[in-house]
């Protein structure tokens, strides 16, 4: 079934989250090549995934539009009266993330602050390499935060794989093209949702205090 003739053109989300998200892509993909011979540049990307998803977690709350987690994290009961839906064969009007794609989205956050919170405190079995509080702890736990470092890239790279095969689902049977969207930052709805937009001075707010936190955490909490 095509989009509707009536349908209007509706900017959801704004330049920062579609710059966190395709930044969060290509910091992910080179934090995985470089954690092998290039530790100094895995460190320098884990620093910057942190400044990225700690202004989502702000943009969440203090951003505008789709950015607001409450536009699109729902309880259990509009979860599952969308999860009845999926499978219908129509174009996605949903406006921003779906209930299930909100899910996604927490997923993938929480996963990515257990990622960088570990490689923090991480020591390499010859406790030659650490993060740059693992002078703060004890050289076993130092491996065990390495170990569950480890364990959540490997749940990361599941929720990636299930991301693109969503993607693909949408875009195939729901026909909606999601990564169009999150290029653009617009998708075609039956109307207008009236979602706002956020001040600037919250986006400047926003990007000094994550790049603060990132520094600090980077120096050991030594400043």
């Amino acid at each position: 079934m095509a989009e509707p003739s009536a349908a209007v053109r509706v900017k959801l989300w704004d330049g920062p989250v579609r710059i966190v998200h395709w930044l969060l892509v290509v910091l992910i993909a080179f934090s995985w090549w470089s954690s092998g011979d290039h530790l100094n540049w895995h460190r320098w990307s884990g620093y910057a995934i942190i400044g990225l998803v700690l202004f989502r977690i702000y943009w969440g709350f203090a951003g505008g539009g789709a950015a607001r987690f409450a536009s699109f994290v729902k309880g259990p009961r509009a979860i599952a009266a969308y999860a009845a839906t999926v499978g219908k064969r129509d174009v996605s009007t949903t406006p921003g993330h779906n209930p299930l794609g909100a899910l996604s989205v927490l997923a993938l956050l929480a996963v990515l602050l257990v990622q960088v919170g570990t490689g923090l405190f991480v020591v390499d079995i010859d406790a030659f390499e650490g993060g740059p509080l693992s002078d703060r702890v004890s050289y076993d736990v130092g491996r065990a935060m390495a170990e569950v470092h480890e364990l959540s890239f490997r749940g990361l790279q599941a929720l990636v794989a299930l991301h693109l095969v969503a993607i693909a689902f949408y875009a195939v049977w729901k026909r909606t093209n999601l990564v169009g969207a999150m290029i653009t930052g617009k998708r075609s709805l039956p109307s207008d949702p009236g979602l706002t937009g956020a001040p600037v001075w919250r986006l400047i707010a926003g990007v000094v205090l994550a790049a603060a936190i990132a520094w600090v955490l980077s120096k050991g909490l030594r400043l």
